[in-house]
């Protein structure tokens, strides 16, 4: 693939081989321009843009707080307007079944891959069990191939950053928060506090969970 005509094209053809209704690829980078290969209906995706449908949509909202591929059926959905707003994609023909894996690369890019399909409860655990894997490959291959088609290349010189900047980024990447990380570093939060800034600094982070998945997607902690 050199062009992002035919990364569209492949996913058409991947949603057939993984035999789901829908596949999406959509990707932001870090001047907030847009990139978006989808097999939804073209009507559905103009009023989604339209209606800024982004700002409440719990999948976009919740991959975008997390590293981890995430299954729709595990969002909160019960506000008003986002019941409204998954009734409005039902008829769009949108699947009641969902999974979706958060892609953060260099310079602050952060894209989502999805599949989306009709199915039960059963048969989706079934089918996303079996598929788990090789959709997180995928979508990190897509992620890949549309960065150096965007950019020539998928790479990005960083800072290196020092032994402790590394440790502290890594503790939190786990879960922990700054004090227990401080306690297993033997260190003062003040000093734990430090190093997290100046690792930030170094990776052009915006804020610590932007420096850690900038950490992360440039291949400089091993979680």
């Amino acid at each position: 693939m050199t062009t992002l005509d035919q990364l569209n094209e492949a996913i058409f053809d991947l949603r057939e081989r993984f035999e789901v209704e829908h596949l999406v690829y959509h990707s932001v980078n870090s001047t907030g321009e847009q990139y978006a290969a989808l097999t939804y209906d073209r009507r559905w995706v103009e009023r989604y843009i339209a209606q800024d449908y982004a700002r409440l949509d719990p999948v976009v909202q919740g991959c975008y707080r997390r590293f981890h591929p995430v299954d729709w059926k595990k969002l909160d959905w019960t506000p008003r307007a986002t019941r409204q707003f998954l009734g409005e994609a039902a008829e769009s023909g949108i699947g009641n079944q969902g999974y979706s894996v958060p892609v953060r690369g260099p310079s602050g890019q952060f894209a989502l891959f999805t599949i989306n399909h009709r199915a039960t409860d059963a048969q989706w655990k079934t089918y996303r069990d079996a598929h788990l894997a090789d959709l997180i490959l995928m979508a990190h291959f897509i992620n890949l191939k549309a960065l150096e088609i965007e950019r020539g290349s998928d790479q990005k010189p960083t800072q290196k950053l020092s032994p402790r900047e590394i440790d502290a980024l890594t503790l939190l990447a786990t879960g922990l928060n700054r004090a227990q990380a401080a306690d297993t570093l033997a260190i003062s939060e003040h000093t734990l506090r430090v190093y997290i800034e100046s690792a930030r600094f170094k990776l052009g982070a915006t804020n610590t969970t932007h420096a850690v998945a900038r950490a992360l997607s440039c291949g400089l902690l091993v979680v």
